[in-house]
């Protein structure tokens, strides 16, 4: 990914907002995500978008959490909690609070990963994902050079 600083030890990051950390993670996972499906070569734009969404959204991020949340480490448990926990500004239109909360634990785990350098290990959580399944529910249209 794109690192253009060195990375934040992991006491500079645990001191950062957690919310902070989830608005970095937040990116982190849409990016993941919106990879996965481009080099899936299933659908159009339009529909990879439609379904980023849905895996993307509160309500994803939260079904998702259900396989990662065993993997994480004490370390990665702790940041989670502060994040799910974290006074928002904002509430979710689309999710409960709950879901909300929870995916908001997620991303700042994935922040606090990304800031201080373990992408190996956002690899390897991100990895139990069901990211090619969704893909797989596009409709295979596979892009056509000089055919838009």
């Amino acid at each position: 990914m794109l690192q253009e600083r060195e990375p934040l030890t992991k006491l500079e990051a645990a001191q950062l907002n957690p919310v902070a950390l989830a608005f970095v993670g937040d990116t982190v996972y849409s990016l993941y995500v919106r990879e996965r499906l481009a080099l899936s070569g299933c659908g159009k734009v339009a529909q990879l978008q439609k379904v980023a969404a849905q895996v993307v959204s509160a309500k994803g991020q939260s079904a998702f959490l259900e396989k990662v949340l065993p993997l994480f480490t004490e370390e990665e448990g702790e940041i989670f909690r502060r994040g799910k926990n974290a006074k928002k500004a904002t509430k979710s239109k689309s999710a409960s609070s709950l879901e909300y909360n929870r995916s908001t634990g997620l991303e700042a785990v994935l922040g606090y990963l990304y800031l201080t350098g373990n992408e190996a290990r956002i690899r390897e959580l991100l990895a139990v994902s069901d990211v090619d399944s969704y893909a797989l529910q596009t409709i295979k249209t596979p892009f056509k050079p000089g055919m838009h």
